[in-house]
């Protein structure tokens, strides 16, 4: 069939924008419409850029998470409305729809976009996205409300047989085994349990960074303390895998505006893929750099590498190279989509580099340099007193709570645990309790209101109050907070966060 008439034409002005990608959302052609909204010339885009590249972070994470299995799983999504970033930086809520055609042996998709603000000349067409969009966008809600409440509930599951596990890999670090097998296997389950914990925390933040709930904590920071921070965090997993690690820092300190939490995050997450995918015997090496205005850090190995054709999907959600079937060393395929959303939250970018298969992986972070703070004159520490403490533990994982008994009686302090909350009320009445640990998740009286009883009685009322359990949500810290307690820790318990706790709460007021 030959084409209509001035088509090019109306294709080109039409009322909507209109854009044809490839299944990567490579840009194949894009109409002026799009163009005047978006603030590019048609030049700049078409086969230049990605779609998702023209979104926000939330509309980026959304487009791995959401978009591309859907268009993967039905072949089109129907008005989704995302921010799209003009040229200038300014956002522009738009309304998408798209549909996933092929022509012969090519898949292609098109894309129908329209301005969510321009009420005057889309009033009409709005109208009748957003009725066409309501079914979609309430499953679109529940949806992304179950897959919350899923996650949160599967990390509580995990963390509760993980954190006797780790309690009990403490007290064998603390312990002199002469026996070089038994040694072995404490250090390779501590590996272990340190890698699933990571695992449940991945699976966590990706989470928040979709849903535009993670907030950096930004301060002055040199890169080289966070590398300092990952390479101690990653260094036993290399040496169970006889790998050689070696670090090539830049002279001067790079000092970043940034979360050092989060920046060791992305360290650790890319040393860990290296570990995993090079062999035994292999080589490591991170690298610092200054490059202008921004501080770089490289990754690279001796490992397996990875073929061009997925290069460009490296850092999507879910993303493996192989069929699960055929992998000896794999993972979630969330590590690297982590990787890219923590470092673009900070404004810098991420990239991979390999020659192919068997030739090695590099992984170059680019983020924003900042000056150096000046340095306040040093404060005298008051002396910090380590007296035993009165410690009541109340968990009913009773392998969690004797475990944490025994760690902190080890440390000197006399401790107690108990498996209920009428116990944990009981405990407290008969006894000078002075810190309670305890578990939220309780049979009968749960831990939130167990907390408050504490709060209303006399004997309670000065008690320091921790929170350790496995629900670590926002909306779990602001109830613990509400409730009445003090800190809230989350399962397996940071043993020395939590020493740092009952030692601060030494200190005089």
């Amino acid at each position: 069939m030959p084409p209509l008439p001035g088509f090019d034409s109306l294709y080109e002005h039409a009322a909507c924008g209109l854009l044809l990608t490839g299944t990567d959302g490579t840009i194949r052609r894009v109409n002026t419409t799009f163009c005047t909204w978006a603030g590019f010339a048609a030049e700049d885009l078409t086969d230049l850029r990605r779609f998702p590249e023209l979104l926000s972070i939330g509309g980026r994470i959304f487009h791995q998470t959401h978009w591309a299995p859907l268009m993967q799983m039905q072949g089109s999504v129907s008005e989704v409305k995302l921010d799209l970033l003009h040229r200038d930086g300014r956002p522009i809520p738009i309304l998408a729809n798209a549909v996933r055609r092929r022509h012969g042996e090519q898949v292609y998709d098109e894309i129908a976009v329209v301005v969510a603000t321009d009420r005057q000349k889309y009033e009409r067409e709005l109208m009748l996205a957003r009725r066409a969009a309501e079914s979609a966008s309430e499953r679109l809600v529940r949806d992304d409300r179950r897959k919350d409440e899923f996650l949160a509930t599967l990390a509580h599951e995990l963390r509760g047989p993980l954190a006797p596990m780790a309690n009990v890999l403490d007290l064998l670090r603390r312990m002199d085994i002469a026996d070089s097998d038994v040694r072995w296997a404490r250090d390779l389950l501590g590996r272990q349990v340190a890698q699933i914990t990571r695992l449940v925390e991945d699976l966590l933040e990706i989470s928040r960074i979709t849903e535009g709930k993670l907030r950096l904590r930004l301060m002055p920071m040199a890169l080289g303390v966070a590398i300092e921070h990952a390479v101690e965090a990653t260094e036993p997993l290399m040496a169970a895998a006889r790998q050689q690690l070696t670090l090539s820092l830049a002279a001067e300190p790079l000092w970043l505006n940034a979360d050092v939490a989060r920046v060791t995050q992305v360290i650790v997450n890319l040393l860990v893929n290296a570990s995993k995918f090079t062999p035994p015997g292999g080589w490591i090496r991170i690298g610092t750099a200054r490059e202008g205005a921004m501080a770089s850090f490289t990754v690279r190995d001796s490992g397996v590498g990875i073929e061009q054709q997925h290069l460009g999907s490296i850092f999507e959600m879910f993303s493996q190279e192989e069929p699960a079937l055929e992998r000896a060393t794999g993972g979630l395929g969330i590590g690297l989509a982590l990787v890219r959303g923590l470092v673009e939250l900070h404004g810098g970018t991420v990239s991979a580099f390999s020659a192919g298969k068997g030739k090695g992986s590099e992984f170059a972070v680019r983020l924003p340099l900042a000056q150096a703070p000046s340095l306040p004159a040093p404060v005298a520490l008051a002396p910090v007193a380590t007296r035993p403490r009165r410690i009541l533990i109340v968990d009913d994982n009773v392998d969690s709570a004797e475990s944490l008994a025994m760690v902190l009686a080890m440390d000197g302090h006399h401790t107690r645990a108990v498996h209920n909350g009428v116990a944990a009320l009981d405990a407290l009445a008969a006894g000078d309790i002075e810190i309670v640990l305890l578990d939220l998740g309780l049979p009968g009286l749960s831990g939130l209101e167990v907390a408050r009883r504490i709060r209303s009685s006399e004997a309670g009322r000065s008690a320091l109050l921790i929170a350790t359990t496995g629900w670590g949500q926002q909306k779990d810290r602001e109830a613990s907070a509400s409730a009445g307690f003090n800190h809230h820790l989350v399962k397996p318990v940071d043993l020395p966060a939590l020493r740092d706790l009952l030692a601060g709460s030494l200190v005089p007021e």
